[in-house]
């Protein structure tokens, strides 16, 4: 599916983030707002780019972003797996490549919850003997 738009999904902690990749100038738009604005650290804008930056140009496709859920740094991960996986929609020779360095892996990891009688997933209490 050469020159078509085509969708990818991201996910990582409790963030999601819906990719769409057209062929354009390099233009990132994330949820109405410029990629600069939104994602103010040099470092996030390089994580998010990494898989378009191995495969291909930045400069060949505009990506529009609709992330919501988490915190940025999760959110920034999340799009980094949706722009791979919509890469990899629009060429599967690139695959294997994204594949090693690990842009397709989802990060299983969650935050665990809170139990009862404890002040988070694990901390107590403190004790008090008298």
């Amino acid at each position: 599916m050469k020159g078509k738009e085509q969708l990818g999904t991201g996910r990582r902690k409790t963030a999601v983030a819906s990719v769409r990749l057209r062929p354009g100038s390099g233009k990132v738009d994330v949820n109405g707002r410029k990629f600069e604005d939104y994602f103010p650290l040099e470092l996030q804008r390089q994580t998010i780019l990494a898989p378009l930056v191995k495969v291909s140009s930045p400069e060949k496709y505009d990506i529009l972003i609709r992330v919501k859920g988490g915190g940025i740094e999760g959110q920034a991960i999340a799009s980094r797996l949706g722009i791979a996986r919509a890469l990899v929609g629009e060429d599967e020779s690139c695959r294997h490549d994204l594949k090693v360095v690990g842009f397709l892996t989802r990060d299983p990891r969650k935050r665990e919850r809170q139990k009862y009688g404890l002040c988070g997933a694990r901390k107590r209490y403190q004790f008090s003997k008298r």
